[in-house]
């Protein structure tokens, strides 16, 4: 039998959210692109499943990523126009927490410094405006207009789509089983044959440290649950209900989705969550006992209108790094050879500007956009702190 052999400039290895933008902007650069993955494209092995991902520009993680938020939206609305799909929804988030919580004050701060257009609430404010939050006093919040959703396996599907127009080869179901690396030249082998090229980007979530054992790249997979929640109140939760993330002293961190399409009100948990292994992760909604206890309690204090009957729960992946910082960074030993991960269960909306920067640095070795704060060299400096 013949071998399968094909000769690539570039290979993104993980076709995912920023496999698959990474593929089409290296494709808009004209280069011979193939992205392969182990499953289909898109996909629900990974993180990027559950129909919405949250697009903030005012941000608690960190001032340090609204510039990158902003690029970002600029450049999924053009993925929008170039396409013609509707893949952002407008319709505001809203950060809510009590005083001392340092991710409501960074949502602020951030929004300040970065000229975003926001609004502090205090507690009355916010439930005189949407009556289906119930919180304490105390609490308050900053409602970001500008900011959304994504409808994340349409993103994901658009720019394979737009990537192949532009000739992108997609290899998809085909794990890879040997990886060689080279300073001149990068052969990758699946149980079908062999694909060569000079360059290597390499998104692969949680299979990362896997594909790349000798880095000892320090992302932790964190088996996370989402769950969708017919509201007891019609309409209380789907006419001009925002996105929402909560930071409550009592219960934890949550974000969440308003009912927008019938399909109910989705929720999911920003904190805890069961370290696991990507290929053995039990996917199984009910698995654990807390996988819908953690969120219908946090609606029954919080969203009480909203914790109605569970129509559909799902599991996921966050891919943790030490700092909760992505890693995007060029491979220590082999300068051809890019890799993206650790995106902590916040990285979604950046997924068009990560692909734009992993393009930069497979092409040129560098990037206009600020990674310093991304870099991998970062770990060893905690080291040496300790």
């Amino acid at each position: 039998m013949k071998v399968l052999e094909k000769k690539y400039d570039v290979i993104v290895l993980g076709g995912g959210s920023m496999g698959t933008a990474a593929a089409y902007y290296l494709a808009k650069e004209n280069k011979k692109v193939m992205v392969i993955d182990q499953f289909s494209i898109p996909n629900h092995y990974g993180s990027h499943h559950g129909h919405t991902r949250m697009l903030r520009l005012g941000n608690g993680n960190g001032g340090k990523y609204v510039p990158f938020g902003k690029e970002s939206l600029r450049l999924w609305k053009e993925l929008e126009e170039i396409s013609g799909k509707t893949l952002f929804n407008q319709l505001g988030a809203l950060t809510v927490g009590h005083r001392q919580s340092t991710f409501v004050k960074e949502a602020i701060k951030s929004s300040i410094n970065h000229d975003v257009v926001y609004e502090e609430m205090d507690a009355k404010m916010i439930m005189d405006r949407w009556p289906g939050i119930k919180i304490p006093d105390d609490y308050y919040g900053c409602f970001d207009p500008e900011s959304g959703f994504l409808f994340s396996e349409e993103c994901i599907q658009t720019y394979k789509e737009e990537a192949m127009k532009l000739g992108a080869d997609v290899i998809e179901n085909q794990p890879v089983v040997d990886l060689e690396m080279n300073d001149d030249q990068i052969i990758l082998f699946t149980a079908n044959g062999q694909y060569t090229a000079s360059k290597l980007v390499v998104t692969a979530g949680a299979w990362l440290p896997k594909l790349l054992p000798s880095m000892s790249i320090p992302i932790k997979p964190l088996r996370k649950t989402i769950g969708w929640f017919k509201p007891t109140v019609e309409k209380l939760y789907s006419e001009d209900f925002p996105c929402f993330i909560f930071d409550t002293n009592t219960i934890g961190h949550y974000y969440g989705f308003p009912d927008f399409d019938g399909g109910g009100v989705k929720l999911g948990r920003m904190d805890l969550g069961y370290d696991c292994d990507p290929d053995t992760l039990n996917r199984d909604f009910g698995a654990y006992e807390d996988d819908e206890y953690d969120i219908r309690n946090f609606l029954e204090h919080f969203l009480p209108g909203a914790s109605g009957e569970l129509l559909k729960g799902a599991t996921s992946m966050f891919s943790m790094t030490p700092d909760a910082d992505f890693i995007v960074d060029v491979h220590p030993e082999y300068e051809n050879v890019c890799v993206a991960g650790g995106f902590s269960g916040h990285g979604f909306k950046f997924a068009s500007v990560i692909g734009k920067i992993l393009t930069d640095l497979s092409i040129r070795g560098e990037t206009e956009y600020d990674i310093s704060f991304l870099r991998l060299n970062r770990f060893s400096e905690l080291e040496r702190v300790k």
